[in-house]
């Protein structure tokens, strides 16, 4: 987060009923002023009910910026409020701002390297995700696309996970994983998901121009998102137990990318 984010978290805070030094803003005109000055909001959490002119401002600024709009009941605001001075509405925003998937193919263009992108189906754990972008970036991934639903945001707690990495690698965030991966195999990228019943990674052919999808942490990749992949493979396991933490996986998966392109190189 930089010195003016805090500064205006911290004023909010102050002023407006917001939750200083959290991932959440919470009262009526910390919000509305937080949309207006393009601050990237994940979620707008609001009561149900609540349909006066405040709240139907900030449900319309929320739609303009596409952000996702729960509405739940007062004792669910309750809960989550920390400053017990909601007033009908709280916003989950991100502690740093979102990329483009253009911008993450010129980063790999610009080093004149085949794209290698990390999409993720759905991670929710926010340390996951913070411990998934920072193995990309010392993987040399070229940038991390993630979902706008059932997924986590890029709140203060995944950037200290990451260590410092969301400062380089790129987070790309978007509505359709389904309709993204469509649109780049039209620009030559090909996909593998990681799922137990693939073929063992050692096997799998993860060179040129990949996407490495990962999936939520109970469920996997969906099977929507599975059917578009071209390979799925699978990492070996010789234990009593039969499955990774996500972000450990990927990390797995992600170096096995790294091996294969230096063994091409030799």
């Amino acid at each position: 987060m930089s010195e003016d984010e805090k500064e205006f978290s911290l004023r909010e805070g102050a002023e407006s009923g917001a939750a200083a030094g959290s991932d959440r803003i919470e009262g009526r005109n910390a919000v509305i002023e937080a949309f207006r000055a393009g601050r990237p909001v994940d979620k707008l959490f609001v009561q149900k009910g609540l349909e006066d002119g405040p709240i139907r401002t900030i449900v319309r600024e929320a739609k303009k910026q596409d952000t996702i709009v729960n509405f739940v009941s007062r004792e669910r605001l309750d809960e989550m409020s920390e400053t017990k001075k909601h007033q009908g509405v709280i916003a989950q925003v991100s502690a740093y701002s979102y990329a483009s998937v253009d911008d993450i193919l010129k980063k790999a263009e610009e080093k004149n390297e085949d794209p290698f992108i990390i999409l993720l189906d759905g991670i929710e754990d926010p340390h996951n995700l913070g411990a998934i972008i920072r193995t990309a970036c010392l993987a040399g991934a070229h940038g991390v696309i993630t979902t706008k639903h059932r997924a986590a945001g890029l709140t203060a707690t995944v950037a200290k996970a990451s260590a410092g990495a969301l400062n380089y690698v790129p987070v790309a965030k978007v509505t359709n994983l389904g309709k993204t991966i469509d649109e780049l195999k039209k620009k030559g990228l090909w996909f593998a998901c990681a799922d137990m019943g693939g073929e063992e990674m050692y096997r799998t052919n993860l060179q040129g121009p990949i996407g490495l999808v990962i999936g939520n942490e109970g469920a996997g990749v969906s099977r929507l998102i599975r059917e578009k992949c071209d390979l799925v493979t699978s990492i070996p396991m010789n234990g009593e137990i039969d499955s990774l933490n996500a972000s450990v996986a990927a990390g797995i998966l992600m170096y096995e990318v790294v091996r294969q392109r230096r063994m091409k190189k030799k």
